[in-house]
């Protein structure tokens, strides 16, 4: 049985005098992926940014690997082995893809290591092994992602977040991208914590999820499971009952509020 590698629990995070996340606690297992489901504004975001440091809780912990990492420096928590991939697919621009890559293993002190990891990742991203000297700022809207995914892949983490990676991509990129995440899922035992807003997509990718409303977990279950719930089909993945919509949305408003 797979053991929590990474939890939050009763976490509050706030923007100035505005709190986006509201007593938030959830876990990830060793070997899972773990999606984050809700509408913009609802805090996903946010939690992915007090995992990884760049913003810190008023209350709450997160804990990595039996150990406290609350509120320490986002280089620090990436050293000890959190990658995240951050929404908008953040690359330096004016660097070759190569360059970029060896910037996502800048801590590491074993060259083999590095120059076989970026091997691996070529394996998984072909195209960007034929661009591995063309800029990053050059490169499509779906091979950035695939580079911003590669460059945390060089830093051999343990856990990565991934924030929206399927924003602005045509739907055949969605479908390569989350084929790729589901190969490092099951190939190299990838631990993920994936925010989403393509519910249909990560819900038939990941293990266990979590609806998140208006900065509260409302709703959490194996994605199996999600996906038989008659909320999620109406309110995430557009299947509607005309015959039961009315029922359902009183029944959303009461259990949800």
């Amino acid at each position: 049985m797979s053991e929590p590698i990474l939890s939050i629990a009763n976490v509050e995070t706030s923007y100035g005098p505005i709190t986006a996340i509201r007593g938030v606690s959830l876990q990830v297992n060793q070997g899972d992926i773990v999606t984050v489901l809700g509408s913009n504004g609802a805090g996903k975001t946010t939690i992915l940014k007090t995992i990884s440091g760049v913003m810190d809780p008023r209350k709450g912990t997160v804990t990595f690997e039996g150990e406290d990492i609350t509120s320490k420096e986002p280089d620090w928590v990436m050293r000890r082995g959190i990658s995240h991939v951050p929404e908008g697919r953040e690359v330096f621009p004016f660097l070759s893809v190569q360059d970029n890559l060896k910037m996502g293993a800048f801590t590491r002190k074993d060259p083999k290591g590095v120059a076989q990891d970026m091997e691996m990742v070529f394996g998984y991203f072909p195209v960007l092994k034929e661009r591995r000297d063309q800029p990053a700022g050059q490169l499509s809207g779906g091979e950035q992602q695939m580079l911003a995914i590669s460059r945390a892949l060089m830093s051999r983490p343990r856990v990565m977040l991934l924030d929206e990676p399927s924003l602005g991509l045509s739907p055949r990129l969605v479908k390569e991208i989350f084929e790729i995440i589901v190969r490092l899922n099951t190939e190299q035992n990838m631990t993920m914590l994936l925010v989403e807003q393509n519910a249909n997509m990560a819900l038939k990718t990941a293990h266990f999820g979590y609806v998140l409303e208006v900065g509260r977990i409302v709703l959490e279950d194996t994605c199996e499971k999600l996906l038989q719930k008659e909320d999620i089909q109406e309110f995430y993945l557009g299947v509607k009952d005309e015959g039961a919509r009315g029922e359902r949305r009183w029944k959303k408003k009461k259990l949800w509020r």
